[in-house]
């Protein structure tokens, strides 16, 4: 039964046990699902292996128990790591702790689909889809500012990635961030690149994002875009442009976004906070191969 991923050489020891038949008594999903699952997330790590050690049926009628160990070539001595996740009756999902993950040979081709018809924020890069970068942020969120060279360096690194803008204020715990949200919309639809010199100057007064000050900061970013601020102003308070702000929220909560900044390569979405720039870089162009798209040539 091949269940390991990225096995070592047969000169290296195997770091992880043989499974038992006896733990295996699902009849969904197989192994070779759970193996293309752990791929389609760990696969741009070429060091990492897994062995699938378990499949078992629960006492819920359908739902299956997925027991995985997890080591790193070349590592002597090391005890596997263990991950447990339950997966639906339907096979689409799997249940980790609190978190609920598209399941299946290709988990992230249903979000990828539907960002592609649905993801119109304000774009760099390639005008195709076929590999799209969407990040989701907040223009009061900090971690968001902190996100605006990464975004400019993934149109740098993958030329033929289209990398998108997509609106998702936190309303909750930053006030200010759905006006800018507004104010963004409007300067977008009347320049793509005019959007991105406000949200640069928006992101370097985001301490000014304040009841007193707010307003003024936002018009200010619209003029340095070469925007008329007023009709920047009007526009943002329009139904319209409430409309399309709040279908932005909607696309973000669909798709499974629960904190910003998140970014969506070709569906699988990643937290932008937790992962250094040269691991996403390998999770691009590892999701690229996967989909059969040419990423270009990564800078080194």
């Amino acid at each position: 039964m091949a269940q390991t991923a990225g096995a070592p050489p047969a000169a290296q020891a195997d770091p992880l046990p043989q499974p038992n038949p006896k733990f295996f008594t699902a009849e969904t999903p197989t192994v070779a699902t759970v193996n293309a699952f752990l791929k389609a997330q760990w696969g741009y790590d070429a060091n990492r292996i897994w062995r699938v050690m378990a499949i078992q049926k629960t006492m819920a009628p359908g739902i299956s128990r997925i027991v995985v160990f997890i080591a790193q070539k070349g590592q002597t001595n090391q005890q596997p790591q263990s991950l447990q996740f339950l997966t639906t009756p339907d096979g689409k999902f799997a249940l980790a702790g609190d978190q609920v993950m598209p399941f299946g040979e290709k988990p992230f081709a249903a979000l990828r689909s539907t960002l592609q018809q649905r993801a119109d924020g304000p774009a760099k890069g390639a005008a195709g889809k076929d590999l799209l970068l969407v990040e989701f942020a907040d223009m009061q969120c900090p971690h968001c500012k902190e996100s605006e060279k990464i975004f400019d360096q993934l149109v740098t690194d993958f030329p033929n990635a289209r990398v998108v803008f997509q609106n998702y204020p936190l309303t909750e715990i930053h006030p200010y961030a759905y006006k800018a949200a507004s104010y963004g919309v409007c300067v977008a639809q009347k320049s793509n690149d005019a959007f991105f010199t406000f949200l640069h100057e928006v992101f370097a007064k985001q301490e000014a994002l304040t009841p007193e000050a707010g307003d003024q900061t936002l018009a200010a970013a619209a003029t340095a875009a070469g925007q008329d601020p007023a009709a920047i102003t009007a526009c943002a308070s329009t139904p319209a442009t409430k409309a399309k702000v709040d279908a932005q929220i909607k696309l973000a909560e669909d798709s499974g976004v629960d904190q910003t900044p998140m970014i969506s390569v070709n569906g699988h979405l990643i937290p932008l906070g937790n992962v250094p720039y040269e691991v996403l870089k390998q999770i691009v162009a590892f999701q690229a191969v996967q989909d059969g798209v040419p990423a270009g040539t990564p800078s080194k």
